[in-house]
């Protein structure tokens, strides 16, 4: 195998970045896999040049050079950025290579823009594409049937992590991640048909040993889909490395593994965030404990367990999905109302329920009762676009109910109770921060001006009714201005694509 310069992209940002939360957390946003295909790239010999886009950085500067491939990962809401450097780097004469959630949502859509798109990826899969590396006329498919059952831990690849813990000003977490897939089997999630398996944990034992030598007391970010599967293997792993609270820890876990006796366990080992998904109050109840349980008993339950959640946790994001097909008039909203008062240290996270090409087995019955919308990918994010058509809700009525929580859940009034139910100083202007920010006060702001273009925009609102395809320009401006100098880079067709491409794939392999 010849000796490549290769370059390595991970979009963490769609574009330039100008909030202060952003500028905060996006350095904490960074990936795990740029970093594990930078090593295994070093480790066959290969020159590597690694950055991670923020929205900070003068991305056109910060580009990798003279390289003969460049690999990017990026989520969707960035993966029109990414096509428009794939384009760059290609008439500069490099081989592109997309990965990332992107990759494996819209394989087909990214091929029309890259030389290869990668799913599931192993190290045999990278050296043999940089063993016959070409030009490809159509971009080229590389998967694995299943995850890579290890991963080049965090002292391998702490020369790549290191640069962009450096420009997060003051939070710097380390990612690292203890398993894949998820035992659960939620329809909309992309690891809901993945296997569940944990990694080595002699590795995970390493790795934290490696970060006392580098901070005082690491804090850690969890990128496991559903950490503490495998809870008493998991904590005997982490608590055999140091003494009680040597790290801080962020996990995102489900409500089914928080038990009170495995909370007390996270705290004495230094956990202080946890994001349990809720999700809905009628479906999807075997993430809470209350598989048997809906409506307002549901409600109360998880409230219930999340107030005793804070008796061990101090900040706790609950996730909620707006918008499912189980929902019907007002009572989840209103439900979710009351448990934001009566959970008031809890800080909610809300969704538009989305589809993401081959993310999830029921995309499929989504594109086959043609309630799929082509929104341009710039803004599948889970809440610039809900693509997907409700089933039960008229979008005005939608969109009326989705502003009323988001209004009532970042009021003045619910702010101060969530700022004064939390005792510690960290989550108090982390809470006030993200409702100021660009997720309270920037998504309704954008959620009234949606639903102002539902009323005074016919095209506007035929396009979100499906009767054409026609971009409004409200979306067409965004994108412009999103991108800025890396719009004119932009390929031809880019913008659009096929949204029930998922659907006519499985249609011709069943022909």
């Amino acid at each position: 195998m010849s000796k490549l310069k290769i370059g390595i992209i991970d979009l963490v940002s769609k574009g330039p970045a100008t909030t202060m939360w952003a500028r905060i957390m996006h350095a904490n946003l960074a990936s795990i896999m740029p970093t594990v295909v930078a090593t295994w790239c070093e480790q066959e010999g290969h020159s590597v040049q690694m950055i991670c886009y923020t929205g900070f950085e003068n991305l056109d500067k910060e580009l990798p050079r003279d390289v003969d491939v460049v690999f990017i990962c990026s989520f969707t809401q960035a993966a029109l950025l990414a096509y428009a450097l794939s384009n760059y780097f290609r008439t500069k004469g490099a081989i592109t290579v997309l990965g990332g959630p992107h990759a494996r949502c819209y394989p087909d859509d990214a091929m029309l823009y890259f030389d290869y798109v990668l799913g599931f990826t192993h190290k045999s899969t990278i050296m043999g594409l940089l063993d016959n590396c070409v030009t490809q006329s159509e971009g080229k498919y590389l998967s694995e049937n299943k995850q890579p059952l290890s991963l080049p831990g965090v002292k391998e690849r702490w020369k790549y992590i290191e640069p962009t813990l450096k420009k997060a000003p003051l939070i710097k977490g380390v990612p690292i991640i203890g398993s894949l897939g998820c035992p659960y089997t939620c329809a909309f999630c992309i690891d809901s048909t993945v296997p569940y398996q944990s990694l080595d944990f002699e590795v995970m034992k390493d790795d934290l040993r490696f970060l006392l030598t580098k901070f005082k007391r690491p804090l850690v970010t969890w990128h496991d889909p559903n950490f503490g599967v495998k809870f008493n293997e998991t904590l005997d792993a982490i608590s055999s490395v140091a003494h009680p609270k040597s790290f801080r820890f962020v996990a995102e876990s489900s409500l089914s593994i928080l038990t009170e006796e495995h909370l007390k366990s996270f705290k004495q080992n230094g956990f202080e965030a946890m994001l349990p998904g809720i999700e809905s109050w009628y479906d999807l109840g075997n993430k809470s404990r209350t598989s048997h349980m809906a409506g307002e008993e549901k409600m109360n339950r998880v409230s219930e367990h999340v107030n005793m959640v804070f008796k061990y946790i101090p900040y706790v994001q609950t996730n909620f999905v707006l918008g499912l097909d189980c929902d019907e008039g007002d009572e989840p909203f209103e439900l979710t109302k009351r448990f934001v008062d009566k959970t008031p240290a809890a800080f909610p996270g809300y969704s538009l329920l989305s589809a993401f090409g081959e993310a999830a087995p029921l995309n499929l019955g989504y594109q086959r009762e043609n309630r799929v919308l082509p929104f341009p990918f710039q803004f599948l994010n889970n809440h610039l676009a809900m693509n997907i058509k409700p089933k039960n809700y008229e979008w005005i009525d939608f969109y009326d109910k989705v502003i009323d929580l988001t209004s009532y859940t970042f009021s003045n009034k619910a702010i101060y109770r969530r700022f004064m139910a939390n005792g510690d100083f960290t989550t108090k202007w982390m809470n006030v921060m993200r409702a100021i920010s660009s997720e309270g006060y920037g998504r309704l702001k954008f959620f009234r001006q949606v639903r102002a273009k539902l009323i005074e925009d016919k095209n506007f609102r035929d396009y979100f009714e499906g009767e054409t395809t026609e971009l409004p320009s409200f979306y067409t401006d965004i994108i412009k201005d999103t991108l800025g100098y890396w719009y004119q880079w932009l390929p031809k067709g880019a913008i659009e694509h096929d949204q029930n491409a998922y659907l006519h794939k499985s249609l011709k392999k069943v022909a």
